[in-house]
């Protein structure tokens, strides 16, 4: 069943808790060329963390890249990028480093991500990122939405990596998995996926970030500086530009 735009917003208004709540009622700052005074480049801040920026290429659920990614790099609030230093240190001394997939999300990456659902389903995708769900359904079931967290530039998406090889952490999915298993919680995936969750959820809960209960890889942090304004500069170096 395909749903106009504005259905979409409304189901999304209404669930946005599954996906990150929405505080306020300020809606998107207009659409810019730079980056309000208080964002950074992550790795500015904490380049031992890798950066895997999936919206900026083809490896995502979309197919194809996402609008407003000009370059692979991270850009988040400084108070968060320095939370997430603190947390990277603390799970470095357990012998693991962090991944990040995507930071700070332009609203109109957002609205890439809704024309998308609007398609036809061409089957591309839906192996890899969404085999159970419908893509008609993500917003109800809280894995998208018309607005996100992201957009106000203090939520991120990241992995486990072992610091002796870089290779990837069994988490029970991947990245963007739209299904039950990737809930925090899930029982459908092994003990040792489990517990990689809860060391990962365990580490950025203690330096502020919240996680959501449908996506194990999202957690947006709790003190944003802000909160109310979802913003709309493209994803690039020289959005910072001052």
């Amino acid at each position: 069943m395909r749903r106009s735009p504005a259905a979409l917003a409304a189901v999304a208004v209404a669930g946005a808790a599954l996906v990150l709540p929405l505080s306020g009622s300020q809606g998107p700052a207009p659409v810019t060329d730079t980056a309000p005074a208080g964002f950074v480049a992550l790795r500015e801040i904490a380049p031992d963390i890798e950066e895997e920026m999936r919206y900026a290429g083809a490896h995502n659920f979309t197919g194809e890249p996402v609008d407003g990614y000009e370059e692979p790099i991270c850009l988040l609030t400084r108070d968060a990028a320095e939370a997430l230093a603190r947390a990277a240190r603390t799970l470095r001394e357990r012998g693991y480093r962090l991944r990040v997939y995507d930071c700070y999300r332009p609203q109109r990456a957002v609205d890439h991500f809704t024309a998308w659902m609007e398609r036809p389903e061409d089957g591309r995708t839906r192996a890899e990122f969404y085999p159970r769900v419908p893509k008609d359904r993500l917003v109800e079931e809280g894995y998208l939405a018309v607005r996100s967290g992201h957009s106000r530039g203090s939520t991120v998406d990241l992995t486990l990596v072992r610091a002796a090889d870089g290779a990837p952490v069994d988490m029970g999915t991947g990245f963007d998995f739209f299904d039950p298993r990737s809930h925090g919680d899930s029982p459908e995936v092994p003990a040792g996926a489990r517990a990689a969750r809860r060391l990962l959820a365990d580490t950025l809960d203690a330096e502020g970030f919240a996680p959501v209960s449908t996506e194990w890889w999202h957690f947006g942090y709790r003190d944003e500086p802000y909160p109310e304004t979802y913003f709309d500069f493209p994803v690039s170096t020289k959005a910072l530009a001052r």
